[in-house]
């Protein structure tokens, strides 16, 4: 008697923790269902690509290739990884495609320690200028041991400084040049920085992480057609698949050189950054890049087109938005002047609005923790559903929270409302399966 009591108390102790749990998850599916959700890193799953992670290949493991494993039972999820790979060729059109990077940051030290060591040198942008941190001291460049040296800057394009940058890599002689950004509004100068790269003997290095989707839609640029040796990126941004990341390349590995370039990549990832590589993920890549083939190219269209009159509204109402000179953005991305030190205040302020997106530096902060800009992403609002008229809505919002300084409380019933109109998810399979809305795990 006293022992089951015992078992019944420590139960309902339990049992209570779980539910907490679970209370949270389902309040922060009701915060993005009634928000504005424009943090330019994030996006939402498909149906299919969700019913992938809660399948069985959650908890297996998988260490090496297809065909060649540690474990036994991987014999189905050969098959998986085959398509993946398969699918990601032809998302991209390339030679070489690694799937099994757990997130675009882990792509990354997987490039770099297959063709980097410790001491070399290597040039990307500084962190100020909108570099992402993987490619900073502080990252994964810094835990590898790199001589970093910085790009030269054009304040007003928003872009890598050619003509010095071509000047940087002939004189220092790198082992990579490196592009990596995470405020990424218009396509880096690839064909040129590629050129001086290989007249050194140097590999370029592409990180894709925020525009891979925008890249596989066939709507921003092509690095791998353009000179870039190898690509990252993150297959849960612009490319709305899994938190996840994978590695691409356009070398045939028709000779012994090129064979020991993908060779190397292949090792830098595994056994290099990874044991196994959460296969859940790597099945919903798979349906990622599926629906991506038949609905990217509209996608990445729209997401552009979005961000584009989004921009030039905020502009007319009366914000500074960087790029004016070139049309504001090319990517799913804008990048706002909010004031000296005020990007972190201005982002908590219209969260509290029912805006989300976050604070980030801009050219000439030197503190990030208390950077003067905002940067906004369109990618999940076109996602679910919004076009160029709704973006002049958004702008409105913006407006109401930022310059006219409406009462939150006001603002964040205002667009609860507004988005009523926008749960449902587009740009993806369908057909056969429950419509998805962002209340499916609510219920």
């Amino acid at each position: 008697m006293k022992s089951g009591y015992s078992a019944t108390v420590i139960f309902m102790s339990w049992y209570n923790e779980v539910e907490y749990i679970r209370t949270q998850a389902k309040k922060n599916n009701e915060l993005f269902a009634s928000s504005l959700p424009m943090i330019a890193s994030e996006n939402v799953l498909s149906p299919l690509c969700r019913e992938m992670l809660i399948t069985d290949f959650h908890g297996r493991y998988a260490e090496g290739t297809p065909g060649h494993r540690y474990y036994e039972g991987c014999d189905i999820f050969d098959k998986v990884e085959e398509k993946a790979i398969e699918l990601a060729k032809k998302l991209f059109s390339c030679h070489y495609a690694d799937v099994r990077p757990t997130a675009g940051t882990t792509a990354n030290i997987a490039i770099l320690k297959a063709l980097i060591k410790p001491g070399e040198t290597a040039c990307a942008l500084d962190l100020a200028n909108g570099a992402h941190i993987s490619f900073g001291k502080w990252g994964a460049a810094g835990v590898r041991g790199i001589n970093l040296i910085s790009y030269p800057f054009n304040d007003e394009e928003m872009n890598i400084d050619i003509d010095g940058a071509v000047k940087l890599i002939k004189k220092v002689k790198p082992k990579l040049a490196l592009n990596g950004r995470s405020v990424f509004l218009f396509p880096s100068p690839i064909q040129e920085l590629a050129e001086a790269a290989h007249n050194v003997g140097a590999y370029l290095v592409y990180d894709a992480a925020h525009v891979l989707g925008l890249i596989a839609g066939k709507q921003f640029q092509d690095p791998l057609r353009e000179g870039a040796d190898v690509m990252s990126g993150s297959t849960h941004k612009t490319l709305p698949g899994p938190q996840g990341g994978m590695i691409v390349s356009n070398h045939p590995g028709d000779t012994d050189e090129d064979r020991s370039f993908l060779k190397k990549l292949s090792f830098g990832v595994f056994p290099g950054v990874t044991s196994s590589y959460h296969l859940h993920h790597v099945a919903a890549k798979a349906i990622a890049y599926a629906e991506h083939l038949e609905f990217g190219k509209a996608y990445a269209k729209q997401t552009i087109q979005n961000a584009q009159h989004l921009a030039q509204e905020l502009h007319s109402l009366g914000f500074q938005v960087f790029g004016e000179k070139l049309g504001f953005t090319k990517s799913h991305q804008i990048l706002l002047a909010i004031g000296p030190g005020q990007g972190k205040q201005a982002s908590k302020k219209i969260a509290d609005c029912g805006i989300i997106t976050n604070m980030n530096t801009i050219p000439g902060d030197e503190d990030p923790l208390n950077p003067s800009g905002l940067r906004l992403g369109t990618q999940e609002l076109t996602r679910i559903g919004m076009k160029k008229s709704e973006m002049e809505d958004v702008a409105l919002f913006y407006k109401r929270a930022l310059i006219d300084n409406e009462s939150p409380k006001k603002l964040k019933k205002d667009i609860k409302e507004f988005r009523k109109e926008y749960q449902t998810l587009h740009y993806c399979f369908k057909e056969g399966f429950r419509g998805y809305d962002y209340h499916t795990l609510v219920k």
